[in-house]
């Protein structure tokens, strides 16, 4: 796997709930968890959202996809400009893992191991409830770590939307019914 996310770049059903992608970004670590818990580089990919560093404690994640990208995107029907997310920390090993409960569709486990200059980065989203979400989970994740490489590489992403249609269809085609 390169830091340009092929060949790789898919995610992968582990069990029949249980979605895994990975990618390899440019190190070092600390920078790489900067990403996943410092509120302002984490709304540059993901969602915005401050996070105290122990287990237990209370989050909220605010996604604005639209502003992933200069100029924003814009979004498919039926969804929201914001979205908010209430979770908690449920496991932390500050520098390599970090769990967080995902409210309504499981837990996703940040994993964080050192590759020569880089860092592999692997996501793992627990007890997805049904196909539907996982089709729009595996596709927002996949997009979401896309724009964290083009991010941590200086260079400006796909847009986010356009990307997560496209690929909510290629996962369609490539998950099991």
């Amino acid at each position: 796997m390169d830091a340009s996310t092929k060949p790789d770049a898919y995610g992968a059903l582990i069990e029949p709930t249980t979605l895994k992608i990975q990618r390899l970004l440019p190190g070092p670590i600390e920078r790489v968890w900067a990403y996943l818990t410092d509120s302002d580089l984490r709304r540059k990919w993901l969602a915005a959202g401050a996070m105290e560093m122990k287990v237990g404690a209370p989050v909220e994640l605010v996604w604005r996809n639209s502003e992933l990208n200069d100029p924003p995107s814009k979004r498919p029907e039926g969804f929201s400009e914001e979205n908010r997310m209430q979770s908690r920390i449920t496991e932390l090993e500050p520098m390599h893992k970090l769990s967080i409960a995902w409210n309504g569709s499981g837990d996703v486990t940040f994993e964080l191991e050192p590759r020569g200059k880089g860092v592999l980065l692997t996501v793992i989203h627990r007890r997805l409830p049904d196909r539907s979400t996982m089709l729009k989970v595996s596709a927002g994740w996949h997009m979401h770590l896309d724009v964290l490489v083009a991010r941590a590489s200086g260079e400006e992403p796909e847009s986010f939307w356009e990307g997560w249609s496209r690929l909510h269809k290629e996962y369609e085609q490539r998950l099991p019914a």
